[in-house]
């Protein structure tokens, strides 16, 4: 779906960060090829595509599943910890993607409240983003990562928790808990998650804003799209998909446009 037309009004705005707002997939796939490689073995998109926005070790299991005959050495806890020596030396190198800067600074200029929502890890938040101050430090402190403690483990995206604890906890919200569908969440709380625009590029995430009853945009990565990727229900498709940030228009969202 295009972003070409008028859409319902957003006071609310939930980012992602890996693959959204920061070029780190690309450090993602290829330290862990990097490992695969003396075995002969590649993590190509068809299989990445499923880890994309899951917990770090959900993710872990999945991906491995697909290489049953590496050796016993090649376990679970080995693959995170020696991705994770390669991965914290080029964190810090990590650059912003295209649109993420210019939008994240315009909506905080107009004082748009909003959040981060990363499965990543704190620690790992950390250190790819230290070094992105004029980017981050936007968002004040309102991020929210797979660690935190305070989303249930186990719910990780698909699951809408971790949208809904940015939006109550660092928003303000009234926002209610579990699946908009779900009767245990009122229509004033639906009427407030509605007005909220969350940003993704993995499916899973797409999912988990959809269920959030959130609006989203899906900015999936080239390699993805190639692979004719695009979400499983019809009624957890994305509102709108665009190539990169660089192609939303905030006014069609009835947010503050772009100075000229």
């Amino acid at each position: 779906m295009s972003d070409a037309v008028q859409r319902p009004t957003i006071e609310h705005v939930i980012f992602d960060m890996d693959g959204l707002l920061i070029d780190s997939e690309r450090v993602y796939t290829d330290v862990t090829n990097e490992l695969l490689a003396p075995y002969g073995k590649e993590m190509t998109w068809d299989i990445k595509a499923g880890l994309m926005g899951k917990p770090e070790r959900e993710a872990a299991v999945h991906l491995l599943s697909f290489f049953p005959d590496l050796p016993p050495s090649f376990s679970i806890d080995y693959y995170l910890t020696a991705r994770r020596e390669l991965q914290d030396l080029r964190w810090p190198t990590v650059q912003p993607l295209p649109g993420a800067v210019k939008l994240v600074k315009h909506l905080h200029k107009h004082r748009v409240p909003m959040a981060v929502a990363t499965g990543s890890q704190r620690r790992n938040f950390e250190l790819k983003s230290a070094h992105l101050g004029d980017l981050f430090d936007c968002f004040e402190g309102r991020v929210v990562c797979a660690d935190d403690g305070l989303v249930e483990k186990g719910r990780g995206k698909p699951h809408p928790d971790i949208f809904l604890v940015a939006a109550e906890r660092f928003l303000g919200l009234d926002v209610g808990k579990g699946e908009a569908a779900e009767a245990s969440v009122t229509e004033e709380q639906r009427a407030v998650r509605a007005k909220g625009l969350v940003f993704e590029d993995g499916i899973p995430g797409v999912q988990a804003g959809k269920r959030a009853g959130m609006h989203v945009v899906w900015v999936p990565d080239a390699n993805l799209v190639a692979l004719g990727g695009e979400t499983t229900a019809v009624d957890e498709e994305p509102d709108s998909t665009l190539k990169s940030l660089e192609e939303f228009v905030p006014e069609h969202w009835g947010l503050p446009p772009y100075d000229s």
